[in-house]
């Protein structure tokens, strides 16, 4: 049964539209930024160039995988597989390089 008070139904986005909008916004914003990127599926670990943003897709220009096969390849990463992440941003710690070749 519902009830209907007699108001007009108001539809607030839920707290995944905002988590996700947040996120597509922060990407936006880091357009050229290097980033590292950590997915729960494989390849699990991106380091690359923040291309562009597609609706809700990272666009990412990568340089660093755990399978050096994968390497030197455009990504497109979908906000919603996305666990962590971090931006390099002026007068902030870098994102080492990593090499296997000592």
């Amino acid at each position: 049964m519902r009830f209907n008070s007699g108001f007009p139904q108001i539809n607030l986005p839920s707290i995944n539209d905002i988590h996700d909008e947040a996120l597509i916004v922060t990407f936006r914003e880091a357009v050229g930024k290097k980033v590292l990127i950590i997915t729960p599926s494989f390849p699990y670990v991106f380091i690359g160039r923040i291309i562009e943003m597609v609706e809700d897709f990272v666009v990412v220009d990568v340089n660093v995988t755990i399978v050096s096969e994968l390497e030197n390849r455009i990504w497109k990463i979908h906000v919603h597989r996305i666990e962590a992440f971090y931006i390099e941003r002026k007068g902030q710690p870098k994102i080492p390089d990593l090499k296997d070749d000592f």
